[in-house]
């Protein structure tokens, strides 16, 4: 058996186990592609699945490997498997958790290498890229992997390969170029041409020193209350609301930048009968899936077919997409937005489509509001601690859109219908998830939707 087929035997069995690969469950044939093999010892191989499905759909997976003469204990919960190269039996493993193969990326980049079709480039000066740093793989990846190298640098590497420079590079270095304060700075890239196009395999930027991350500093404020029983919101010592609004700030800049790099221009007279109809074909598909949305689905479909006659300009541009406390940090100075990617999963040029910015303050919205509930599924809907959810989500939400309004010039909710619309699809796409996934947690979308449909907004 040759080299690849035997990869291709080992790849079969690992890949439907891996968290990001998408198409579990679905028949496919699998092939396997060499692409390049990058410095230092021990050598990493980049290999990319062929995943074809028989019905005219394929997808393309990223796979470091490295091969060991040995086997690595530490190692042992990313083992592929062994294969016999013809020189002996080789270990093989998942190179992004081996501390001694990942340095290959940096260097690479910190040289400005080109490595087959592979090209690593520096993007900052050559000193500011750590090649000497131990590397650790960050968990709760949902579609790639991260490493961070000391507390110097973060890379991201694709999973899934799409072509085209994904929207997270793309966006970060025009708002690094501009100097933008809100965003990591990026140091470096690896890309390849697939189908043509330059296709990002990975890319490297600052690491926060420090910074933690908002969600979860969102709710530790929110244990913060619940262990306060006399206390309000805005009396409790970990009160939320400061670092909401100036997170509301941070992302009014961040927008006002992207209107700088990309440009910004207003909708054509369809855009909200496009948006209205899409709302609702994803409601009708969520129904099928979640019964429990049929008591405010004509709530919904009203909102929906007011959308169209809404009043004002609607001014599009490029947004980040995915926007939740989670992609948001805070440094000692400052919010920084993380993950310009978009839904890893949306095809490369629908993440680049220019959108409301509201998108993006409705999924903020969102986030407020499961920060605010999760505490109250722990506590298995307890109606005390419902009500204090209710009032830090309600507190909170305000204050980052006080936040967005001082620094944007406007006021989010001056749009009252189309940020609804925005929040309730939002909510929808929760329901169907939660449905599918985390069923107790079904109650804070459809309660959200309850609220959203009735015309009331914090």
């Amino acid at each position: 058996m040759t080299v690849p087929d035997a990869i291709r035997e080992l790849v079969a069995g690992w890949l439907p186990g891996q968290r990001w690969f998408a198409g579990k469950g679905r028949d496919h044939v699998l092939t396997v592609e060499r692409l390049a093999e990058l410095a230092p010892s021990p050598q990493v191989t980049l290999w990319v699945a062929h995943i074809d499905y028989g019905d005219g759909e394929t997808e393309l997976y990223q796979l470091p490997l490295v091969a060991r003469a040995e086997a690595v204990e530490a190692l042992e919960h990313v083992l592929l498997g062994t294969v016999d190269t013809g020189g002996g039996l080789r270990w093989v493993y998942d190179a992004l958790h081996d501390k001694d193969a990942t340095p290959a990326w940096p260097l690479g980049m910190q040289a400005d290498a080109t490595v087959g079709p592979v090209r690593l480039r520096r993007l900052a000066e050559a000193a500011d890229i750590p090649v000497d740093e131990a590397s650790l793989v960050l968990s709760g990846e949902q579609s790639n992997t991260s490493l961070v190298y000391g507390d110097l640098a973060i890379m991201k590497l694709f999973r899934r390969l799409q072509p085209g420079i994904n929207p997270d590079i793309e966006v970060q270095s025009a708002l690094s170029r501009l100097g933008a304060k809100h965003v990591a700075r990026l140091l470096g890239t690896a890309e390849i041409d697939l189908d043509g196009a330059p296709t990002s395999l990975a890319f490297l930027q600052e690491f926060m020193t420090s910074a933690t991350d908002g969600w979860g500093l969102a709710t530790a404020s929110v244990r913060d209350l619940m262990a306060e029983a006399d206390l309000h919101a805005e009396e409790a010592g970990g009160d939320f609301a400061g670092e909401a609004e100036r997170l509301g700030e941070a992302v009014a800049a961040v927008h006002a930048d992207l209107a700088a790099a990309f440009g910004a221009r207003q909708a054509q007279p369809g855009f909200l009968q496009a948006r209205a109809d899409a709302m609702h074909e994803r409601l009708a598909a969520a129904l099928e899936i979640v019964p429990a949305l049929a008591e405010v689905a004509p709530g919904l479909r009203a909102v929906y077919d007011a959308l169209p006659t809404a009043s004002g300009d609607v001014a599009l541009q490029r947004i980040h997409g995915d926007l939740h406390l989670g992609q948001t940090l805070r440094t000692v100075t400052r919010w920084v937005l993380i993950d310009f990617e978009g839904e890893p999963m949306a095809p490369m040029e629908q993440r680049r489509e220019f959108d409301s910015t509201l998108r993006d303050v409705a999924g903020m919205l969102r986030s407020f509001e499961y920060a605010g509930h999760h505490r109250v599924i722990e506590a298995a809907f307890d109606q005390q601690l419902g009500y204090r959810a209710a009032e830090w989500a309600e507190r909170n939400r305000g204050a980052f859109l006080d936040g967005y309004a001082a620094a944007a010039g406007h006021d989010p909710r001056e749009q009252d219908l189309l940020l609804r619309a925005y929040e309730a699809d939002k909510a929808v796409y929760e329901a169907v998830y939660e449905a599918r996934n985390r069923p107790a947690w079904l109650a804070i979308p459809l309660t959200s939707l309850t609220r959203l449909v009735s015309g009331a907004r914090s």
